[in-house]
């Protein structure tokens, strides 16, 4: 999940720091996503809704791994392919992340289909550039995120509150981070960059959990 490197090598500090969050991202996403695929498929019990939560919980998962990989594997031979996977990784979790709001809202199957055509289309963009393309990436990044909240007038209109503004406080700590991101010059921006990743997440996860919640 980092598009530009500093000028700089990182401390071990700064890979420990990096480490710890990637390992607390990875745990949780290998226990949450599971634990809410379950309860749905108890709760709910609809198969459509339980898929859309294991998409999810898949992409959430292998988010996490790609940028593991990515940041904590030091070595030159394989930077760039661990690069384009890591940065293709995030576009179809962004894209996993609406498929429950969409299975929820039992609609909006033209919206889910344009936000899957964006992603593949970045994935393919990242995995077929020869790596000049960063800034495109993370203004692509920003753009699907909040394709919702400008062209998903239909899926926003079902949400409860609680969820609505869980949603927009993701969308929101994980736009902030991207401020860090991009400092490369700031000593831990990487480790900082991947906490606000966790903790907007964590709002993403708390506002579908919140959906289920009340559609049991």
């Amino acid at each position: 999940m980092s598009h530009v490197k500093p000028n700089r090598e990182y401390s071990r500090a700064e890979y420990i720091s990096d480490a710890v969050v990637h390992g607390l991202g990875i745990g949780g996403a290998l226990i949450a996503g599971p634990v809410l695929v379950t309860l749905a498929a108890i709760w709910i019990g609809d198969p459509g809704l339980v898929t859309a939560l294991g998409v999810y919980a898949f992409t959430l998962l292998a988010m996490w791994v790609c940028s593991a990989l990515y940041n904590l594997v030091q070595r030159e031979d394989l930077v760039s392919g661990l690069r384009r996977l890591d940065q293709s990784a995030i576009y179809f979790k962004i894209a996993g992340t609406y498929t429950p709001f969409i299975a929820l809202a039992s609609g909006s199957l033209g919206f889910l289909a344009g936000i899957w055509a964006v992603a593949l289309a970045g994935a393919s963009l990242i995995i077929l550039s020869p790596g000049r393309v960063a800034v495109l990436a993370i203004a692509l990044y920003l753009a699907l995120g909040w394709a919702g909240a400008v062209l998903g007038g239909p899926l926003v209109s079902t949400l409860s509150p609680l969820g609505f503004w869980l949603l927009v406080a993701g969308g929101l700590t994980y736009s902030a981070g991207v401020v860090f991101n991009v400092w490369g010059s700031l000593p831990f921006h990487n480790t900082i960059w991947h906490v606000f990743v966790l903790v907007g997440t964590v709002f993403c996860y708390a506002a579908i959990a919140t959906e289920v919640a009340l559609a049991a």
